[in-house]
């Protein structure tokens, strides 16, 4: 079941729609969905490594106009949208915590929530609704994010053969190990 379900996403992602997928995944992952565009971008670049950069460029621009939802999100929409969206993610008191000094080290946090397993969502939303300057926002976000889908990119553009060899082997590992940090992230999110 596994194998049917890699293949499949294989076949996806060298499909003619999968950059259409990967832009949209990219986009309202910034703002709303759970699940990160690595799902979609790393087996992209395997089935098509000549594609990387404009794999990589997609995922940053779709990103950061979704994290722009967010921010919007945060600013206007703060009790109707945010609130239930914080909640779910365990990270209503994040706003509360932070709003003192978020203004001084917002870059920081927007920086390194870009790059980290941390959801970028939560920071975008908390970003708009404690007013962190736009530009400073999107500037630490094209960073953040262009570092984090160009380097995943680039290394799978070169060592593309090894890893997916390395992953076919180990499929059922490699799935649990998804699994395990995918649940795990969210314990952790919920708990930190």
């Amino acid at each position: 079941m596994i194998r049917r379900l890699y293949d499949w996403t294989l076949a996806l992602a060298a499909g003619p729609r999968a950059p259409a997928a990967l832009g949209s995944i990219s986009f309202i992952e910034s703002s709303v969905f759970p699940i990160p565009p690595d799902i979609l971008l790393i087996p992209m670049v395997i089935a098509r490594r000549e594609k990387a950069w404009w794999y990589a460029l997609l995922c940053t621009v779709t990103s950061v106009a979704g994290g722009i939802l967010g921010y919007v999100i945060g600013m206007f929409l703060f009790e109707q949208l945010a609130v239930p969206i914080l909640t779910f993610y365990g990270k209503m008191g994040f706003v509360e915590e932070f709003k003192e000094i978020y203004h001084q080290y917002g870059w920081w946090f927007v920086f390194i929530a870009g790059l980290t397993p941390f959801p970028y969502k939560v920071i975008t939303i908390a970003s708009g609704a404690l007013g962190l300057s736009l530009p400073v926002f999107v500037a630490a976000s094209i960073v953040s994010r262009g570092l984090r889908f160009f380097i995943v990119s680039g290394l799978l553009y070169l060592f593309g053969p090894p890893i997916r060899d390395f992953i076919e082997k180990r499929l059922g590992l490699m799935f649990t190990v998804f699994v395990v940090l995918l649940v795990g992230g969210f314990v952790l999110l919920r708990y930190v």
